[in-house]
C-alpha cells in the first residue's frame, strides 16, 4: 500500500480492480483518508421479476358461539354443547318441543339450531279462531341454520300461530339435518329428517270424521306419519299461517310411521294470508312439496333432486304457481306433477284447482317403476291448468295421464265448483312413447284432445334448446306466450315460457345452492352438501 500512495503522489491514475462489496476504500494516509471511486460499470438490465403466485385463500373454520341466546319462551333454548364438520365447530342451541311464546331465532356467529324431534309452534287452536288461541309467532332472522338432530324431528306449525322465516337473497334461512353439518350428506342423500309442515283453518276436502261435510269446520285431517294429533282444516280460507321467503329445506322426508313421510314443504289447510316465495326444495325423499286444501300462492319455486313427485296438490286446494323450476336426479323420482287421489270423494267441494305458469320441468327418471306412469298426472277430479312451460323428459316416459271420469267433466258448473277439464296453453312437451295415457274411464284420444295443439300454442314435438340445463334459448324464446293475468291478479304477465328468460334473468342465483343435478351459478351458499359459512 505504501508504493500505491507513492504512485498516487505523483499524479499517476490508477485503476485498481474493484473489490467485492460496497466500501471500498484506500488504506488511511498521511493527508487523510483517500477514497477511490472506481468507474460506474454499464448496467444490466434488470430482469423482470417472477411473479409470486397470489395464494389461495383458506377458509376459516367457523369456531363455536360462547353460548345461546336468550328467546321469550319460558322454556328457553337448551345448550347442547357443539357439533364440529368440514366447515368448523358451532354451538348447537336445541329448541323446546313447544314454542308457547312468539319468539325469535338470531343469527349468530358459529351457532346453530337445532330440534330435537317434533317442535310444536304454539298449541292447535281447532278449526275456528278463540279466545284460547295461542298466538305463537316463531321468527327466525335471515342467514339463521336450523338442523335437525334426530331423523324423526320435524318443524310443525299449528293453526293459530304463525311462522315469520324471512330470510333474503344473500342470506337464505336454511332448515337441513344432521349429517348435512357433519358432511356426511352428498348429492344422493335423502330422508334425513322431517320437514317443515304449516298448518291452518281453510277449506279441505276428505274429511276423517265420518259424515263430516268439506270445506266446513268439522272438516278436519291428520298428518300424514304424525303420531300424535297435528290436526289441519276449517272454513277460513283467509287464514294466515305466516310467511317463509328466501328459504332452503334440505335432505327432509324421514318415515314418520307406517311408511308414511313428510315433504320439505308441507302446508294443510292454509289460508290466503300465508306469504310463500322463493323457496327451494334438496333431495326430499318423498314429494318436493306438497299443499293439501286450502288457498296457497307462490311465485318463484325451485325443487331438485326429489325422490318421489315434486308439485303434489290435494284435497281440495285452490292453488297458484308461478316461475317453478324442477329438477329430477338422474334415475329417481316420479312425476313432476301429482294432483288429488283416485278415491271417491272426488267429487266433493271445494274442487282442487291449481294453476301453474311460466315453469320448466326436467325429468330424468324412468319412473315405469312408480305409480304414475307419466311426467304429469291429473286425477281425482282436480281442475288444472298450465300456461307458458316447457317439459324436457326422459324419452321413455309419456307425458299427460288423465286418470277418472271427474277429471274431463266437460261443462263447467259453478254450483258443483268445476271449472271443466284440464286447461294447457304454450306449453311444450318433449314425450316418450305414448305420448298420452288414459285411466279409470278416460281414453288416450280425450288426454291427447285435452292437451290440444296449434291454436293453443301447446306443442307434443318439443326439442329443448335450454342452456346451463335450464334457461331459454332459441326454441324456448320462439314459443308463443299466454296471458296468465286473466286466470287470477296474482300472476305477472310474462313475454317468454318457462322459469328462466335467459342469462340476464337471475331470479334463481344467491339464496340457492348448487348440486350435480342443478348447478344455480355462483355467488348463491355454496353446495347443498355443505354449510355456507355466511
Amino acid at each position: 500500500m505504501t508504493t500505491l500512495r507513492a504512485m498516487l503522489l505523483l499524479g499517476g491514475a490508477l485503476s485498481v480492480a474493484a473489490c467485492n462489496g460496497a466500501n471500498d476504500i484506500a488504506s488511511p494516509g498521511g493527508g487523510g483518508n483517500i477514497t477511490i471511486n472506481n468507474p460506474a460499470p454499464t448496467p444490466s438490465p434488470t430482469p423482470t421479476p417472477t411473479p409470486t403466485p397470489t395464494p389461495t385463500p383458506t377458509p376459516s373454520l367457523v369456531t363455536p358461539a360462547a353460548g345461546c341466546p336468550t328467546i321469550a319462551d319460558p322454556a328457553g333454548l337448551t345448550d347442547s354443547g357443539t357439533i364440529s364438520g368440514p366447515t368448523g365447530t358451532y354451538r348447537v342451541c336445541t329448541l323446546p318441543a313447544r314454542v308457547t311464546r312468539s319468539s325469535t331465532l338470531t343469527r349468530i356467529p358459529g351457532l346453530l339450531y337445532a330440534l330435537g324431534g317434533r317442535v310444536d309452534v304454539g298449541t292447535d287452536g281447532g278449526p275456528a279462531a278463540s279466545a284460547a288461541d295461542t298466538n305463537v309467532t316463531l321468527s327466525i332472522e335471515p342467514g339463521v341454520i336450523v338442523f335437525a338432530n334426530t331423523g324423526v324431528a320435524w318443524l310443525l306449525v299449528n293453526r293459530g300461530n304463525r311462522i315469520s322465516a324471512v330470510g333474503t337473497a344473500e342470506r337464505p334461512i336454511i332448515f337441513t339435518s344432521r349429517d348435512n353439518v357433519l358432511g356426511l350428506s352428498n348429492d344422493n342423500s335423502i330422508g334425513q329428517w322431517g320437514g317443515v309442515v304449516l298448518n291452518g283453518r281453510a277449506q279441505i276436502t276428505d274429511c276423517i270424521a265420518s259424515g263430516a261435510t268439506p270445506g266446513t269446520i268439522s272438516c278436519e285431517r291428520q298428518t300424514e306419519g304424525a303420531v300424535d294429533p297435528a290436526l289441519y282444516g276449517g272454513a277460513t280460507n283467509t287464514d294466515n299461517s305466516g310467511r317463509m321467503s328466501y328459504v332452503q329445506i334440505r335432505f327432509s322426508g324421514f318415515v314418520l310411521s307406517a311408511n308414511s313421510e313428510l315433504q320439505a314443504l308441507t302446508t294443510q289447510g292454509t289460508g290466503s294470508g300465508t306469504v310463500l316465495d322463493h323457496i327451494m326444495t334438496f333431495n326430499s325423499s318423498d314429494d318436493g312439496a306438497e299443499f293439501f286444501g286450502g288457498r296457497v300462492n307462490l311465485k318463484h319455486l325451485i325443487m331438485v333432486g326429489s325422490d318421489d313427485d315434486n308439485l303434489d296438490t290435494d284435497v281440495g286446494v285452490k292453488a297458484n304457481f308461478q316461475y317453478v323450476l324442477v329438477a329430477q336426479r338422474p334415475g329417481a323420482g316420479d312425476s313432476m306433477i301429482e294432483a288429488d287421489s283416485d278415491n271417491a270423494a272426488d267429487g266433493n267441494t271445494p274442487r282442487q284447482n291449481t294453476r301453474v305458469v311460466n315453469f320448466t320441468f326436467l325429468q330424468r327418471s324412468n319412473n315405469a317403476g312408480f305409480g304414475n306412469g307419466a311426467a304429469i298426472l291429473l286425477r281425482g277430479g282436480t281442475d288444472y291448468t298450465m300456461y307458458n312451460g316447457v317439459l324436457a323428459t326422459n324419452p321413455l316416459i309419456p307425458c299427460l295421464r288423465i286418470s277418472r271420469a271427474q277429471t274431463v267433466v266437460v261443462a263447467p258448473n259453478a254450483a258443483a265448483d268445476e271449472a271443466g277439464p284440464p286447461v294447457f296453453r304454450s306449453v311444450h312437451m318433449q314425450c316418450g312413447t305414448p305420448k298420452y295415457v288414459g285411466s279409470n274411464g278416460v281414453t288416450e284420444a280425450q288426454v291427447a284432445a285435452i292437451f290440444g295443439t296449434g291454436s293453443t300454442g301447446n306443442s307434443d314435438s318439443y326439442t329443448p334448446s335450454l342452456t346451463g340445463g335450464f334457461i331459454n334459448g332459441p326454441t324456448e324464446a320462439a314459443i308463443p306466450v299466454s296471458d296468465p293475468t286473466t286466470l287470477d291478479a296474482f300472476f305477472e304477465r310474462t313475454t317468454y315460457v318457462g322459469a328462466v328468460r335467459d342469462a340476464s334473468d337471475t331470479w334463481y342465483r344467491g339464496w340457492t345452492c348448487n348440486s350435480a343435478t342443478a348447478d344455480l351459478g355462483t355467488g348463491n351458499t355454496g353446495l347443498c352438501t355443505s354449510l355456507p359459512t355466511f
